[in-house]
């Protein structure tokens, strides 16, 4: 297994309706990370590089260290999980990006995040 493929990365997504006002044109989103570690040593999560689309197709790029303000390390077979936010002009959008992981050995490398959908309930009907 190559070390790009050794962290896998799921996403579940909610619409936060109380912080939302639709005829603002303001969407908020939270979505959970679990950040799985499949391979042999463990790996530091270094900075972060998203990609977030509105439903307009205008995309924003945010890089950044670590994740809500850490740098956690993920031993083989333990998994991480965290909680942030997103707020669109949109309805829907979507979300995808990459961690830069640093291997115990001091390999760099990529784990993907998969792009995700943001809706709000009834968007996609």
């Amino acid at each position: 297994m190559s070390l790009d493929d050794s962290i896998v990365v799921s996403v579940d997504t909610e619409y936060l309706d109380e912080q939302s006002i639709p005829e603002e044109d303001r969407f908020v989103f939270a979505y959970h990370i679990r950040i799985r570690n499949d391979g042999d040593q463990a790996a530091t999560l270094r900075s972060r590089h998203w990609f977030i689309a509105n439903g307009n197709a205008d995309v924003q790029e945010v890089k950044g260290e670590g994740v809500v303000g850490e740098q956690p390390t993920i031993e083989p077979g333990e998994t991480y999980r965290y909680s942030s936010g997103s707020v669109l002009s949109t309805r829907v959008g979507s979300m995808r990006g990459y961690y830069v992981m640093e291997a115990d050995d001091g390999t760099l490398f990529h784990a993907t995040i998969p792009v995700f959908t943001l809706a709000a309930p009834n968007a996609l009907n």
